[in-house]
């Protein structure tokens, strides 16, 4: 087939040359026009047009081009190599930028013979040289593809890339040429990301040249581009290729004091290089720089610095994220600058959230209690098969562990002392067999502690605890010690009927009884074995003179409750039951929680004092003064919107025992005059029920929710995208209430808004699961009704799908009159419906029903079937083309009307027989034969009812 130009240069004529002066100005037009051609041939368009004219007649009045017939056959004659030597040394640029494009489909042409292919690569590399820019910029583009062959056909070419294409992308990253530069590292990037660079050839060519780029007297552009380079590369070398080769260098332009560009790539990039190295690289060689990174005098950088805080802390320990991390984080919002400040405060709650603690996340799940010795013995031997999710905490560094706080978990105080016994939290366990909830012990430490209390651990909850500090006569745990379950399991306190209400914020305790409880926390500290009965002693001796602050008063209960099962005789603690085990990891998180003083004496509310201070206090005040006003005329307009994105992380970190502490930003939030803020709580506050739980979400959520409902549509769709999430959370009798207010999302600001209604149907469906076959009938019917006959097509098919659920909900649960109505309903309503859609929708519905085998065929046949066959004689064709589908895709192929002969299968015989004589010829043909397509969108995207 001949190229553009070839066919143009034949076909291509003037009828008339009127309006030109002269054949040279027509002929300037033909080439304008054939450069307007996308022509694959080496040469250009407009040279496929410059062989001058052949022939000229005033009396026809056109102008014949001549053929490049002759050019196209000699080039034919060439071998693949050959017009490859001849367009490559052109000095057309043109040329040799299609001969760099073309590399691919000449490597394919001669891939059967190893030696061309070397003759190519070995022309790809004298193409490299290449004085022209774009030559070498289209070159480096077709390099990843011509690797991608490569590696397809390494017995053919082995080592082919890493001899002839990979030197060329190395040279390349300090062309002179900015575009060069960029389509290379480009280029290295995808070369990396899709694994076609070996890790020899990482190590021995590609680091060397990166860092010999960023040397100091390096071109201060190539110097900046070859730092991000690094930096986008680690992730994809690995930790090993990154710390010996790639981190010392990055330190050294952390310190860059010439090129603040430089020093701003690195900030930048200083989270993804803090996640590859892990915890003790950060802590040791990262973070000193990371510091001084965070105070330079150049605005951007700091700025860069606060955008990855976040990625920074995630690869700390709690202790260095505590006391250092949070102090340079205030500095960042108070910095000068304000746009340093917009950035940290965007970067606020996603920093409070990594304070977050297993054991703090208030999630629950239900165990079950093993019932005897025999059960508890098989746990301990199936022990070492259980399966810990633990991504969060970085398994290469257990002893980072011990830093992390003892929190107790928010039902320690509040959640267990509603619930069963039975019930224990747990966030970061998945796919855990019930009947391996059991705490064994591994080392020799362990073991004497756990002997003491062995009836204690029948039932365990996750928490992440550190592993006791080994003494002077003991041997450093081994992994499988150090994970073993005594040291991350432990057993739900038991259930003290305290009012969470009482749980509000206390008073500072004195500075007597703080220096009381720092002794306990240094004790914990230093040793997390179980806490004997002299140290339950003291620690409710500390607290009774305060015994009149309601706080204190449930924490002296319940360490007189501990102290108490501590005094138990073995044998009576296995007949009290899990009820009454408390066990020595208990016992640490009570202490833990009576650490906290407050950091500043402030009338935001304190977190609870009864748990350890999970999040600095300083960074909380700032959180919670991301509502006021004056913070959106000196720092950023959205930073409410932050505030409110983020806000559920931040209550997950909290735990909902201090939920009181965000209690007033969310209403303020929930009322905020930016339909953006209340749009994004919309969106999230599904999830935050799942945090706050049933209680919380009753009383402090719904009306919140409830206000949703009446907002503007884009807010109400936040709340009806997740409405059955948030629904299913709800007692059932709350839950109730929104059955009248659900024909509200019916009406909406805009009438065109479809998708508003096409996602209410979709809410419906799985909103069938949490009412009963009354309510459903009674409240959800009509809307489902009213969706069936929307005006927009795509709500209907929706919608044909919710009725079909409906039948099938309504026929699976009692009393049978309800499925019979609604069927009876659907013909009156759209069988005999005036409008031809109508009637069509009613065919739809009889489809969906058979196909996903809402009913059994029996009953279809007896209450919808006769029905649907009337339609055979409808006046309209579209009608009788979807039954003629109906009858023969879907109701046909069902084993009812294949086996069993009735008056029903007789019917549907003769209205196929009557719609394959039907007048119409599509109704005969679906009538007729049997199409492929079987799916009901096909037959709806077919019909011409489609509104838009």
């Amino acid at each position: 087939m001949d190229c553009a130009c070839v066919s143009s240069s034949r076909l291509l004529l003037l009828p008339r040359i009127n309006g030109f002066e002269s054949v040279e100005e027509a002929q300037v037009a033909l080439w304008e026009e054939a450069a307007m051609l996308s022509c694959p041939c080496p040469f250009s368009p407009i040279q496929a047009f410059m062989f001058g004219v052949d022939d000229y007649s005033s009396e026809s009045d056109v102008i014949i081009i001549p053929s490049a017939l002759d050019f196209v056959s000699q080039d034919e004659m060439l071998t693949p190599l050959g017009r490859l030597d001849k367009y490559a040394a052109s000095e057309n640029i043109f040329n040799r930028q299609m001969v760099a494009r073309s590399l691919l489909d000449t490597l394919k042409e001669v891939s059967d013979d190893e030696r061309d292919c070397i003759a190519v690569l070995e022309r790809v590399s004298r193409l490299a040289d290449d004085s022209e820019p774009t030559v070498r910029a289209e070159l480096m583009e077709q390099v990843p593809h011509i690797a991608m062959f490569c590696q397809e056909n390494r017995p053919s070419i082995p080592y082919a890339f890493s001899k002839y294409l990979l030197p060329i992308v190395v040279r390349y990253l300090a062309d002179q040429n900015n575009q060069v530069r960029k389509t290379s590292q480009a280029a290295l990037l995808v070369l990396l990301e899709q694994e076609l660079i070996e890790r020899y050839d990482v190590e021995g060519k590609v680091c060397p040249v990166l860092v010999d780029l960023t040397a100091p007297d390096s071109n201060d552009d190539v110097k900046t581009e070859a730092v991000a380079i690094m930096c986008k590369m680690a992730s994809m070398v690995g930790k090993d290729i990154t710390e010996r080769l790639i981190l010392p260098r990055f330190c050294e332009m952390c310190c860059d004091c010439r090129m603040f560009h430089v020093r701003k790539v690195c900030a930048a990039n200083f989270g993804d290089i803090c996640s590859v190295v892990g915890q003790q690289a950060t802590e040791e060689m990262l973070l000193p720089r990371f510091f001084q990174l965070c105070s330079d005098n150049v605005w951007g950088v700091r700025k860069a610095c606060a955008e990855c805080f976040m990625a920074v802390s995630c690869a700390t320990s709690q202790e260095v994220r505590r006391t250092k991390l949070s102090t340079l984080f205030i500095n960042l919002i108070s910095d000068p600058s304000r746009w340093v400040r917009q950035a940290a405060f965007q970067s606020l709650g996603p920093f409070i959230s990594t304070f977050a603690n297993p054991s703090s996340s208030g999630q629950f799940f239900k165990e079950e209690e093993c019932k005897n010795t025999e059960d508890r013995k098989l746990a301990e031997e199936h022990s070492n098969e259980r399966i810990v999710d633990t991504e969060d905490i970085p398994t290469h560094d257990v002893q980072s562990q011990t830093e992390l706080p003892l929190y107790a978990d928010e039902s320690d105080f509040s959640e267990t002392l509603e619930n069963d016994k039975e019930e224990s939290n747990s966030m970061l366990v998945h796919s855990l067999p019930e009947t391996m909830f059991h705490c064994t012990s591994s080392s020799e430490s362990c073991q004497e502690a756990a002997n003491k209390n062995e009836q204690s651990f029948d039932c365990c909850s996750i928490a992440v605890l550190p592993a006791p500090a080994p003494s002077s006569q003991e041997k450093p745990l081994s992994d499988q010690e150090l994970y073993n379950s005594f040291n991350f399991w432990r057993t739900p306190l038991p259930k003290i009927d305290i009012d969470l209400e009482l749980q509000e914020t206390a008073e500072t305790l004195d500075s007597e009884t703080q220096e009381g409880e720092q002794e306990v926390v240094a004790s914990a500290s230093s040793n997390v074995t179980m806490a004997t009965r002299k140290e339950l002693e003291e620690m409710i001796e500390n607290l009774e003179p305060h015994i009149d602050d309601p706080d204190v008063k449930a924490q002296v209960e319940v360490l007189s409750a501990a102290l108490r099962a501590s005094s138990l005789d073995p044998q009576e603690e296995t007949t009290a039951g899990i009820g009454k085990s408390v066990d020595s990891q208990n016992e640490l998180s009570i202490k833990d929680q009576l650490s906290f003083t407050s950091i500043q004496d402030n009338p935001v509310p304190l977190i609870n004092d009864t748990v350890e201070d999970i999040v600095p206090q300083a960074l909380l005040d700032q959180y919670l003064s991301m509502t006021d006003p004056s913070r959106a005329q000196t720092v950023d307009t959205e930073i409410a919107k932050h505030c409110a994105y983020s806000l559920p992380g931040v209550a997950l970190t909290l735990g909902r025992q201090n939920w009181h502490c965000l209690k007033d930003t969310y209403e303020t939030l929930a009322s905020d005059m930016q339909w953006k803020v209340r749009r994004t709580l919309a969106f999230s506050i599904h999830e935050l029920a799942v945090i706050l739980g049933d209680q919380l979400t009753a009383g402090d959520l719904v009306p919140v929710f409830n206000g949703f409902l009446k907002d503007l549509d884009e807010v109400r769709i936040g709340v009806l995208k997740h409405l059955h999430d948030f629904l299913k959370l709800l007692h059932p009798d709350k839950r109730r209430e929104y059955l009248y207010q659900l024909q509200e999302f019916l009406v909406t600001d805009n009438s065109r808004n479809w998708r508003f209604r096409a996602e209410l149907a979709e809410q419906l469906i799985l909103l069938l699961d949490l009412y009963s076959a009354r309510d459903i009938y009674d409240y959800l019917r009509p809307i489902a009704l009213s969706l069936c006959a929307d005006k927009v097509s795509s709500v209907r098919w929706i919608s044909f799908k919710l009725v079909s659920e409906m039948v099938k909900k309504l026929y699976s649960a009692p009393p049978p009159t309800f499925v019979v109505d609604l069927m009876n309903e659907l013909v009156e309503t759209f069988c005999r419906c005036q409008k031809w859609s109508g009637r069509q929708t009613f065919a739809f519905i009889c489809q969906t029903i058979i196909e996903d085998d809402c009913l059994p065929m029996d009953q279809f046949a007896e209450h919808l079937l006769p029905h649907l066959l009337l339609l055979a004689s409808d006046r309209v064709p579209n009608v009788r083309v979807l039954l003629a589908k109906t009858l023969r895709q879907t109701l046909l192929e069902k084993e009812y009307f294949l086996t069993c002969v009735s008056a029903h299968q007789e019917a549907v015989e003769q209205t196929i027989v009557a719609l394959q004589m039907d007048n119409d010829n599509d109704v005969k043909y679906f009538a007729s034969t049997h199409p492929a397509s079987t799916k009901i969108a096909d037959d709806a995207m077919s019909t011409a009812s489609s509104t838009y």
